[in-house]
């Protein structure tokens, strides 16, 4: 995750370069239920409104949580399918932070009615993150269901009202760009708190509808959108949160912003953001699905590490006898073609491997979806470079 408010206020009042820190164990998303609501064009699990199947009970859940919170574990999001279908999901979500887990909820906040935002209030989630894809029509067509669009600000305002931060997610393709200008003002006309834009990952349907990617320009532009927005909020003090995820270069291309904006701070910003070092996927992220596997993080489904029924979480996040995590864990990462000569590698750290794999079936390879030219990575020769292509079937 990129987190550009924290840049932008770096830039409007610089600290001093101070020692990393490293988190005390990983963010761990958990898709608690596949079931959903909605089968949105993008999902990465593949989720439909049915019962799944071998599903963790509430007391497995527990248990896991016991050996996260022993792992030192800082970060619980709740996720799905819809997680608000889960039957036990308030038990779960206040006992986790009776632990002590700071506890976001990720929803698609179709679910968020009059009926249950005193349970939502309730169970004390420190964050509550809903989608949303676009403008009315927009959104309802990537949700397949007429009125998600409604049902869905309807819920983040029931949020506001009571209290509860919460937030847009939207993920960027070619077939909803045109809406982010209309949602990022919907978002500061109703008061939003943060805003988070996800690069389209390679994953569940967002694999099969990768040919929909946003391209270079198109995602370049955004960036600037949001580059400029976060700015203007950090410069006056407004106290919004701009945040996007699953495209490292973007901390690439707001140095770039940086240099020609800010030149005189260049240095410095570059030493902060070498200091966060890009992709963390099975270092500092990681994902347990809704049958108990353990993956990278939520893109991962297709390579299990291993199952928390059979082996405790924080046994499986350490074994580096397994190539793909001895890879991640890896200081620096081997990195192929473009991004292991990329002059900022130590900014982006090679960027998102299961793009990569998904394309070239070698997770090591450079990642297709960078959006930064040659000559802006310095890169003294041109490279070819891997193309991006419709979809013809899921790596195995």
């Amino acid at each position: 995750m990129f987190r550009i408010s924290q840049f932008m206020q770096e830039i409007a009042h610089p600290t001093p370069l101070a020692a990393a820190r490293k988190p005390p164990g990983p963010v761990v998303i958990w898709n608690l239920i596949r079931r959903c609501n909605l089968t949105c064009k993008h999902c990465y699990s593949i989720s439909a409104d049915k019962d799944f199947a071998g599903e963790l009970s509430t007391e497995e859940v527990f248990a896991v949580m016991d050996d996260l919170k022993a792992f030192r574990v800082p970060v619980l999001i709740l996720s799905g399918g819809e997680p608000l279908l889960r039957p036990d999901i308030f038990d779960i979500s206040r006992r986790a932070k009776q632990m002590g887990f700071y506890v976001g909820l990720s929803s698609n906040g179709t679910l968020i009615t009059k009926n249950n935002i005193a349970q939502i209030a309730d169970a004390g989630y420190d964050y509550v993150g809903i989608s949303l894809d676009g403008i009315a029509a927009t959104h309802d067509t990537f949700r397949r269901k007429v009125g998600a669009f409604q049902a869905s600000l309807n819920g983040i305002r029931l949020c506001r009202e009571a209290g509860i931060k919460a937030g847009i997610r939207y993920t960027l393709t070619q077939d909803n760009a045109h809406d982010l200008p209309a949602l990022m003002q919907l978002a500061e006309d109703e008061g939003i708190d943060k805003f988070y834009l996800s690069h389209l990952n390679y994953a569940g349907r967002g694999n099969t509808n990768r040919a929909r990617d946003a391209m270079q320009e198109t995602t370049r532009h955004v960036m600037d959108l949001l580059f400029d927005a976060a700015w203007k909020s950090a410069s006056q003090g407004l106290g919004r949160e701009f945040v996007t995820g699953n495209n490292d270069a973007d901390g690439v291309y707001l140095l770039l912003w940086v240099r020609k904006n800010f030149p005189h701070l260049e240095d410095h910003i570059r030493a902060k953001l070498a200091q966060w070092g890009g992709n963390s996927s099975g270092v500092n992220v990681a994902n347990i699905d809704n049958l108990g596997e353990v993956h990278p993080d939520t893109f991962w489904w297709h390579y299990p590490l291993g199952n928390v029924r059979q082996r405790p979480f924080s046994q499986i996040w350490q074994d580096v006898s397994d190539p793909l995590m001895a890879g991640l864990k890896a200081q620096p990462r081997k990195i192929k073609g473009r991004c292991g000569a990329c002059a900022y590698f130590d900014i982006c750290g090679g960027n998102t491997r299961v793009r990569a794999l998904q394309l070239t079936g070698d997770p090591w390879q450079e990642d297709p979806a960078c959006y930064l030219s040659d000559a802006e990575i310095g890169l003294e020769a041109p490279v070819e470079r891997i193309q991006l292509t419709p979809y013809t079937r899921q790596m195995a």
